[in-house]
């Protein structure tokens, strides 16, 4: 009896120093990992802080690159007009050339011409002088129709080709234009007043011209009747031809209807 309550005191003795022991045993280990725990957190603020600020290198880093890309797209944006720009002012400065080119030919093609102008003057000039005094003498030798006008513009032809101040090729022209009218005379009909004979048998006539076959004339009241006759060089009276110079009048006015006239013209001569 004695023996079991001991044993049973005893039992539980040792149950309490058996859980005293492992709470003094756990003692040691709790403090362990507080300090542990304290450790480890400054730890994790300094890799916090780090990475905080390796983000932001990151990030600035990652500015700068932007900032280079968007700067190589300028510069090479930049880079393509330039290249553009050299292709069209190379095109312009092709084209410049080749009017240069076309300019200088045409310079050398005048040079050559004014070249050439010098020795035509030089033969022109005495075929101009040639051609004036020509028609000079062809219309003293004409049938006198329009004698004044015809002489004058000779005239003013001679002083023409005297003037310094006219050039060539207009020279030329009024030639040209004299002859060009000496040619129309003898192919038109026409009538116009003027005065016949010298001093005191001057008198006042109607003149018919028909082109260069006939010129013929009748007075004013119609009392005298003549033509030109060119083989003696001189004007004739001819009343039998006073109807027929009246109706040649008429129809040189305009104021007849066109019709086959009769007027005496030269008899043909035989060939020798």
């Amino acid at each position: 009896m004695f023996t079991t309550q001991s044993t049973t005191i005893l039992g539980k003795h040792a149950t309490k120093t058996m859980r005293r022991a492992m709470m003094l045993a756990m003692i040691p280990a709790t403090f362990a990992s507080t300090q542990l725990l304290a450790q480890q957190q400054p730890v994790n603020a300094a890799a916090v802080a780090a990475q905080t600020e390796n983000n932001a290198g990151v990030a600035a880093t990652q500015e700068t690159v932007n900032g280079l890309v968007d700067q190589t797209q300028e510069l090479a944006n930049e880079y393509a007009q330039a290249l553009a720009e050299l292709d069209s002012l190379n095109k312009y400065n092709d084209q410049l050339q080749k009017q240069v080119d076309a300019q200088e030919a045409e310079k050398a093609s005048i040079q050559t011409q004014l070249t050439e102008i010098e020795t035509t003057n030089r033969e022109v000039l005495p075929l101009m002088e040639r051609m004036v005094a020509t028609l000079d003498q062809f219309v003293k030798a004409d049938i006198p129709f329009f004698l004044e006008e015809r002489s004058n513009r000779v005239r003013n032809l001679v002083e023409l080709m005297a003037r310094a101040d006219v050039a060539i090729s207009e020279k030329y022209r009024r030639i040209l234009e004299a002859y060009q009218i000496e040619l129309e005379y003898g192919r038109t009909l026409s009538a116009y007043e003027g005065s016949l004979g010298e001093g005191a048998s001057a008198r006042t006539v109607q003149f018919v011209q028909l082109g260069r076959v006939a010129l013929m004339y009748q007075t004013l009241d119609g009392s005298e009747t003549g033509y030109w006759d060119a083989a003696a060089k001189q004007w004739v009276q001819s009343p039998e031809y006073a109807d027929n110079v009246a109706q040649a009048l008429s129809v040189a006015r305009a104021e007849g209807a066109p019709e086959l006239l009769n007027v005496p013209v030269p008899a043909p001569k035989q060939a020798n």
